[in-house]
């Protein structure tokens, strides 16, 4: 006997998560409810079925087949139009018309004996038998009544509570003989209950009705979809879970990893491949989809989640369900009943109140409370690039098939023929997305100059040497599942704000430029790359005086790139010195803060002990450099840059000092005291280069560690950073604390508030409106300056929906007073 899988409904009432996917391929318990009825049928033997598909017929065709995998025999029959439940079957008559054959939906989750079925049919010698069962709230079904021989007596679909005269309701299984199709027409819709069975009867054709035992849902509703999952965990229903009982309930597929430290309260179920880290609670009737990562601190309860989808840090699910390729990102909240389709963004500390429908591809921007459905709103960034270029979580942001596409984006920029240098940081992640940039550039007529594992700074001057442009990519720093695709000009720096939105177009355009065969870009190794940087670092930097200094430092090269220069840079330099953590480690291409304080704390232990000059500690990629001063005590950025800023200005005595404008006014002081004067800047890294290019200007930095040596390079290095101070500190002969001592305290303080950005143009608007007579700075952002010269600056994020706050006092008091003053400025706003 064969069996007839009616598989075409657009399952409405389940949107949005039947927006993209039909019904049958909802997963229950990470299985397609289909796949369930499927494997049902091969229970009792039915392995040849008809699949009438109509719905995004060619998903439930690419995912089964030809049902090899299930060890079964599929074919289709494909509706143009919806022909209803009887005119789909006949539209697969060719293939049922020489036996009885079973009917059964593809939605419906059971475990019924069809084998009990089938011999109920055979033994009536019925023409049709419909398969019933009982259900306490009949509303939504057809109900039956049959007599005391099974044949029945009557249909009613779909009655209100003044019609229930049973709880018996068809199951819409049936067996049929082929002779059915006489009452059905062609290519019209037909309906099984409500047009043919009752035609049947009025002839009294044999039509039995068989009460049923076992387990059946109709999944026909978020509420019914949610209940089927947990039955399934429960136990309730009789079907193949895929994974490993870990303990009662607890179920645990093929290559899950579940951390040690993660609370697992069952039944509930971790799909294949899926990512459970330390901290994570998940609580019973869950659902997790495969190759799902859960960040440390979430919390799952009753929750239903989707293949490939992403929770952030202390996210809570309660009672809901979040399509494929979803990414729910840190601190987020979704209610009860809440349902998010596949592909959405739901923002950082965002709320999904519950039974709130968001639709698929929609994104859910960082502190919003959403409390009606999102249906017609489109997904997108306003912009592409952040403060580090274009960052994201890797393979959840960031994917190869994203750095291709933004590679050949950038290529579009470029004329044919061009040459980018390439370069990545020591991680995996990195060495595997610049394979597949290298690939897109190339694939657009672009030659390669693929420096691979280099710092930073390297990058920028290799790209400078006669490239149209540069990517380098990195972990994010700080952020170790995190990574940049940095894209450089033709002088080593960062893309212009210009060049920026002109690769924003042409991504979004998805216009990329392809070669022909003949026009394939090269790919070069260059050979000498580091003696190349050294050897120009050490001709443009003053060292006089190292030599004879009998100066000794201690280098942390903190495990990553910057360790790469070092060996022939310090020999070069003729300086007494000792180099620890040299080595590369894959498995740390970055550090978090609370890593590097401890790493500047151990350096300060190691300068101390050995009566060093000074400590210095490169980041991972060479970029950034932080102090430690010959006490062993460590010299916080903002007072490094003050410390450098005094040391570059006393000897220089005259020029230009290039610092972002929220960076302390003290500055100031220490610049025109040696005869020198800041430009101030935004604070964005390229308006810094622009400004470091300029002939006049002596010294630029960040307060983060980012230091710009302009007689050698515009950008951020760190170790020419360290070349310049060694020479300076050998010149002055002051020792670090002694210089740091001479300049005045500072008393800045930063807070960052959520800001929706539908709201960010209101909040500057507030602000220079509160303002009033006070004088105001818009060089970035708005600065208001009191008269007694304290100030405040607001600046909009330029990536996230947050609000950036700075206020500088007298004393810390002072300032903070003024911080909590202009937050509820921008609070009020918000609102």
């Amino acid at each position: 006997m064969k069996a007839v899988v009616m598989a075409g409904g657009e399952g409405t009432r389940l949107r949005p998560m039947t927006s993209s996917m039909p019904k049958p391929l909802l997963p229950v318990a990470n299985r397609p409810i289909m796949e369930h009825v499927l494997r049902l049928l091969k229970r009792h033997g039915l392995n040849e079925t008809v699949v009438t598909v109509q719905f995004l017929a060619s998903l439930v065709k690419n995912y089964f087949g030809d049902g090899e995998e299930l060890g079964m025999e599929l074919t289709y029959a494909n509706e143009e139009k919806p022909l209803g439940t009887a005119g789909s079957v006949k539209n697969a008559e060719e293939a049922l018309k020489d036996d009885a054959f079973l009917v059964i939906s593809g939605d419906a989750l059971t475990d019924f004996d069809l084998t009990e079925l089938i011999n109920f049919h055979k033994e009536k010698g019925a023409l049709v038998t419909v398969c019933l069962t009982r259900v306490p709230n009949p509303l939504e079904f057809g109900i039956t009544i049959v007599d005391e021989e099974g044949k029945v007596e009557r249909f009613l679909e779909k009655p209100t509570w003044g019609q229930v005269f049973s709880d018996t309701v068809n199951t819409g299984i049936y067996v049929m003989e082929p002779e059915v199709f006489d009452y059905v027409e062609s290519d019209v819709p037909v309906d099984w209950s409500g047009d043919v069975f009752p035609q049947l009867m009025k002839e009294g054709k044999p039509i039995y009705g068989y009460v049923a035992e076992g387990y059946w849902e109709d999944v026909g509703t978020h509420e019914s979809y949610v209940k089927a999952q947990a039955d399934v965990l429960e136990g309730k229903v009789d079907v193949e879970i895929d994974g490993f009982e870990l303990s009662p309930g607890v179920w645990v597929a093929e290559g899950a990893e579940v951390h040690p430290d993660a609370v697992l309260r069952g039944p509930l179920y971790v799909g294949d491949y899926a990512k459970v880290e330390a901290g994570v609670e998940i609580r019973e009737h869950t659902v997790v989809g495969s190759n799902v990562v859960v960040k440390s601190g979430a919390f799952l309860h009753k929750a239903v989640v989707h293949d490939n989808v992403y929770i952030g840090q202390h996210s809570n699910l309660r009672g809901c369900v979040v399509g494929k390729n979803t990414d729910i990102m840190r601190a987020a909240r979704i209610e009860d009943g809440a349902v998010i389709g596949d592909e959405c963004l739901v923002g950082e500390e965002s709320i999904v109140q519950g039974n709130v429908r968001v639709y698929p591809f929609k994104t859910i921007e960082a502190g919003a409370f959403v409390n009606t459905s999102v249906i017609w709103e489109s997904r997108g960034q306003a912009h592409l690039f952040g403060a580090r270029g274009v960052s994201g979580i890797l393979n959840v942001e960031i994917t190869p098939e994203l750095a291709v596409r933004l590679a050949g984006a950038y290529a579009t920029t470029l004329k044919k023929g061009s040459t980018v240098t390439t370069a990545r940081d020591h991680s995996r992640g990195a060495r595997a997305l610049k394979r597949a940039v290298i690939s897109a550039l190339q694939a657009s007529a672009i030659d390669v100059r693929d420096l691979e594992n280099v710092p930073l700074p390297v990058a920028r001057q290799q790209t400078a040497r006669g490239s149209a442009g540069g990517i380098m990519i990195r972990t994010t720093p700080g952020v170790p599942d995190s990574v940049d695709i940095m894209f450089f000009d033709g002088q080593g720096a960062d893309l212009s704000q210009t060049s920026q939105r002109k690769l924003d177009r042409v991504f979004a355009r998805q216009e990329y430029r392809r070669a022909f065969p003949g026009e394939i870009g090269d790919l070069h190794f260059p050979a000498s790359v580091f003696d190349s940087y050294t050897g120009s670092l050490l001709r443009n930097v003053d060292t006089t005086g190292i030599a004879e200094s009998g100066l000794k430092v201690v280098v942390d090269a903190s495990n990553g790139s910057a360790g790469l220069v070092l060996p022939s840079l310090l020999g070069k330099l003729g300086v007494d010195s000792l180099t620890i953590n040299p080595g590369l480690n894959e498995s740390r291409p970055t550090e978090t803060a609370d890593m590097r304080r401890s790493g500047l704390v151990r350096l300060g232990e190691i300068v101390a002990s050995s009566r060093a000059a000074f400590g210095v500690r490169f980041d991972p990629v060479g970029e950034r450099l932080s102090l430690v001063d010959e006490k062993g005590r460590i010299v916080e950025d903002d007072r490094a840059l003050l410390v450098m800023l005094d040391l570059v200005a006393a000897e220089r005595r005259s020029g230009r000092v290039a610092l972002p404008v929220t960076t302390t006014r003290i500055a100031e002081q220490v610049a025109a005291y040696h005869g020198t004067q800041v430009e101030w800047t935004t604070t964005s890294p390229d308006d810094l280069t622009r400004v470091g290019r300029d002939d006049s200007t002596i010294f630029g930095g960040d307060g983060r560690g980012g230091f710009i040596v302009p007689e050698f390079s515009s950008v951020f290095d760190g170790t020419a950073a360290f070349v310049r101070l060694i020479g300076l500190v050998a010149r002055t002969q002051l020792t670090l604390s002694q210089i740091d001592a001479r300049i005045p305290r500072a008393h800045v303080l930063k807070r960052d508030l959520a800001t929706p950005w539908a709201v960010k143009g209101l909040v500057m608007r507030r602000v220079v409106e509160a303002a009033g007579d006070r004088f105001v700075d818009t060089t970035d952002g708005v600065r208001v300056v009191e008269t007694d010269g304290r100030w405040v600056m607001v600046l909009p994020d330029p990536a996230e929906a947050v609000t950036h706050l700075w206020a500088e006092g007298p004393d810390d008091a002072s300032a903070q007073a003024l911080l909590d003053e202009w937050a509820e400025v921008v609070d009020s706003a918000g609102r």
